[in-house]
This record gives structure tokens, sequence and C-alpha cells, in this order.
């Protein structure tokens, strides 16, 4: 028997949406009010939880979360020990949502459209385990859209599993979906790609990336980078097998040249051997940089399979607000140890 402290759902479904946050003081609100407003009028028939995934803001953020949570049990939050980034937080929190279909990924900044939730309740009642959000449109620098249209088709060309362009993890996923994703083992989780992965019924939606209205946006270039890295380490072998490619050619160019090299020195060793110095210059420095490149590709995959040995926890947790103590969490924690 179920115990009384625990809500029994009712026969309407329960939707689950994640947003990861890190000092989003002036957005967690209207954040908070966007989703509650659909789950009022036109998702009435349903059930949320809205969970908040807090990446120790060092702003007032969490007092703000911890004041919503007091006054709308809907709301929840985790609130890490320190900042893990956003993909690992989000993932940490789809492992703890409950809902039945989990929306992945509600940026606080509300620049992917919560009015576009109950599109993909539709469509997911309609039998789709995925419906994803296509940027097809972004209000942002002409730049560095371009560089991100060019990133995604780059990662569906390489990677060994279709990964739809254009598509973030604004996506809402089936509980089927969830529990193949919680099988996943992986230290830095790229959630698109391991939706994709899972394969099952998915459509996509268009929309428009609207501009930020409020504050600045944390993800900095060197973080993009990061992100768009491991997006690729994670799903292809490709910079590896092109690596090999270009090696084996420049080798056998150069043992080619070399023979070239040999045969004209002993034939005119007197008039060229002094002239020879700039080339042997110029192939020293070029195969450098050649291999340091490679090196660099190598230490990639090699780093990526070091974190991932290590074992270490996707996150560590401060606390949580709202959550209903597990049956492990309400026994006596054992002593760690010396």
């Amino acid at each position: 028997m179920e115990p009384a402290t625990r809500r029994l759902w009712p026969m309407s479904k329960l939707v689950s949406i994640l947003t990861p946050c890190f000092n989003e003081s002036t957005n967690v609100r209207d954040c908070a009010s966007a989703v509650r407003r659909l789950f009022e009028t036109v998702l009435r028939e349903y059930e949320y939880e809205h969970i908040f995934c807090d990446n120790a803001s060092t702003d007032d953020t969490v007092e703000i979360l911890r004041q919503i949570a007091h006054d709308d049990p809907h709301v929840k939050v985790i609130v890490n020990a320190r900042n893990f980034g956003p993909f690992r937080s989000a993932f940490n929190g789809l492992l703890s949502a409950r809902g039945e279909a989990v929306v992945v990924f509600l940026a606080a900044d509300l620049q992917d459209p919560p009015e576009l939730i109950p599109e993909f309740v539709r469509r997911w009642e309609a039998g789709n385990e995925i419906v994803y959000g296509v940027r097809k449109q972004r209000e942002e620098n002409r730049v560095l859209a371009l560089v991100r249209k060019f990133y995604y088709r780059l990662v569906n060309q390489f990677s060994y599993t279709s990964i739809p362009p254009d598509v973030g993890e604004f996506q809402l996923i089936d509980r089927v979906v969830v529990e193949a994703l919680a099988r996943f083992d992986d230290y830095y989780p790229y959630i698109r790609g391991m939706i994709a992965s899972c394969g099952f019924r998915a459509v996509g939606i268009d929309y428009t990336w609207v501009a930020r209205k409020r504050g600045i946006s944390k993800n900095r270039w060197y973080h993009l980078v990061d992100q768009a890295l491991n997006g690729i380490i994670s799903f292809s072998n490709v910079p590896m097998r092109i690596s090999l490619a270009v090696g084996f050619v420049l080798s056998v160019v150069s043992m080619a040249y070399a023979c070239v090299q040999l045969l004209i020195n002993l034939v005119y060793f007197r008039q060229l051997t002094a002239p020879g110095i700039p080339t042997l210059i110029v192939g020293i420095f070029f195969f450098s940089g050649v291999q340091l490149l490679f090196l660099g590709i190598v230490g990639e995959y090699v780093m990526a399979i070091h974190s991932q040995v290590r074992r270490r926890p996707l996150v560590i947790e401060r606390e949580r607000i709202n959550f209903q103590p597990t049956s492990e969490e309400q026994q006596p924690s054992r002593a760690s140890g010396s």
C-alpha cells in the first residue's frame, strides 16, 4: 500500500518540464509563470512538475526559486554543489523526472518558446515518442547563426547516428525514451545525440529561436567550443579516420619525395647539397605541425576515455526542494569512512 505522504496522481497524465539555470534571477519567475499558465489553460487536463536544476548560482536565483517552490508545489528545485554545466545538470534532472512525458530542456531565458509545449504534447499523444523543436530562424548574430548551422550539419554528416540539424535539447520525450537514456553511462552527456541514437518515432516542429530579453548568456565562446567538440567526439570517429588517411597520404608523399631527393643528390650532389637545406626546414615545420594537430585530435579522444573511466558522479547536489523522499533517503545514512 502506498504511504499516505506520497501523492497519488489522478487519471490525468503527468508532464515534467526541466529548466537548468545559472544566475538567472531575472528570468526564473517568468519561466515558472509561463509554464504554470500553460497548465492552467490549454494543458489543464494534465498534471505537471517543473524541475529547476540550479548550477550553484552566485546571485539570488536559489532564493527566488525557493520562494516559488514554497508557493507552488508543482515547482521542484535541485541545487548543485558547484557549476557542472547545463548538460550534466539537465541530464541529472532528467533522471529525477517522474512524468510520462518530459520536456528535456526549457531554457530559463525563454529563448525556446514555452508556447510550443502544447503542440509537443499533441504530437506525443498522436503516437510520437520524440517531438523535437527545429530552430528554423534565429534572432542572433548572422555569423554565429551560420556557424551553428554549419556545425549541426557537420555533426549530422560525421555521426554514426542521424542527428537532426538545427535541433537542440528543446524536445519532449516519452517515458520509454527516458528509461532508455537512464541506461547511458556518460560523463558528459550530449543529450540531443543520445536521444537521436535511441531511435523511436520522432517528429519535428519548426520555430523561431528568439533573442534573450533579460540578462546575458552564460555560454561563452569557449563553452560553445567545448560543447561542440563533445558532440563530435561522442558520436563520431571520423576525425580519427581523417587523421589516419591524411597521415598515410603524407607518409607516401614524404617517402616519394625522399627517394627523388636521394636520386638527385646521387647525381648532382655537389651542386644541390646546400640549396636543399630550406626544403628540409620547411618539411620539418610542416610535418611537426601536422603531428601536433593529430596528437591534439587523439588527445581529445584519450581525454574523453580518461574522464569516463574515472567514473566521477554526474553532479553533486547540495539540496532538493519539493521532492518526495525515497525509501532509501528515509533510512539512516551510513558513515562514509575515514
